[in-house]
């Protein structure tokens, strides 16, 4: 009966010893698995930092259709960052897109030329993100290669009709320009000093447009945004001076202005979304789309 007795408080203790390794292995294998997750959750807050995928809604933009490259641009690599975020760009004029963030029907009304004193007054800010020079272009035909900028006034106010007056062809010019409200014909005009004085024989409503119709016409003569100069057309020296970037930066080339992303108050004012836009368009990777679309860094 002892010997029974032994036998039973032998395997009794074995089970129990047994329970215990085992339980001390189930806990080994759990917080094991828990030290992974909590590693895998670690990595995924990582990313999820690196990348802006909490960051969620809409911004809207109207406005120039001179800055239609850039917005391009700056939309596609901006929402590849932040996925979740929709960028809608209307080209409406600048006139049109100050219009539309003065009565707050857009968050950022883009501007290709500087804003005026009574648009600021109406708490418009002006955030210049880019500058851009207007190159003078006419058809590749023409012999003409060179104006100086009084020549160019004397073309667009019409004292100065034929080709012929300035060393060309007998040949009629053409004179094409952009609409009222568009910024490139305001920056022109006000930089040329001959604002209201212009004797346009087509007023078009987008550079695209205006550098089609000089590119398809004898004796056209008209203005765009140095960002979307092709071979189409022929870009004129200004007073002895090529309308390139170096020549801007410089001071030398007399048609340049600013790309303006106005909003109505102050950045800082703004809601989160377009902060982040302005924080992309002013980092290290902005830079570079503003750079790649042929436009020069504010100073």
């Amino acid at each position: 009966m002892k010997n029974r007795m032994r036998k039973l408080l032998v395997l009794a203790t074995a089970a129990t010893l047994m329970t215990t390794a085992f339980t001390g292995c189930g806990s080994d294998n759990s917080n094991s698995d828990n030290k992974a997750d909590s590693s895998a959750g670690s990595d995924a807050n990582t990313d999820s930092g690196s990348s802006n995928a909490d960051l969620s809604g809409s911004i809207s933009l109207a406005g120039s259709t001179s800055m239609e490259k850039l917005c391009e641009a700056l939309k596609e690599s901006f929402m590849e960052q932040n996925p979740n975020v929709t960028v809608s760009v209307e080209y409406t004029g600048s006139g049109a897109g100050i219009e539309s963030v003065t009565s707050g029907s857009v968050d950022i009304g883009d501007s290709s030329r500087a804003l005026t004193d009574d648009e600021k007054a109406n708490g418009i800010e002006e955030n210049i993100v880019a500058i851009d020079g207007i190159a003078v272009i006419t058809d590749k035909d023409n012999s003409v290669a060179e104006l100086t900028s009084d020549d160019l006034k004397k073309i667009y106010t019409g004292q100065i009709t034929n080709w012929s007056e300035l060393g060309g062809s007998d040949e009629a010019i053409v004179v094409i320009g952009r609409e009222a409200a568009s910024g490139t014909r305001g920056a022109f005009e006000e930089l040329l000093d001959v604002k209201d004085q212009c004797k346009y024989a087509q007023e078009l409503d987008s550079t695209g447009a205006v550098l089609a119709k000089v590119g398809s016409t004898p004796g056209a003569i008209g203005y765009v945004s140095l960002d979307v100069l092709d071979d189409t057309v022929t870009a004129m020296k200004l007073d002895g001076v090529d309308a390139t970037e170096e020549n801007i930066v410089a001071g030398k080339y007399l048609l340049s202005r600013p790309f303006v992303m106005a909003t109505k108050g102050k950045i800082d004012e703004q809601n989160d979304l377009v902060k982040a836009w302005f924080d992309f368009v002013n980092s290290d990777a902005g830079k570079e789309v503003i750079k790649s679309v042929g436009l020069i860094l504010p100073q």
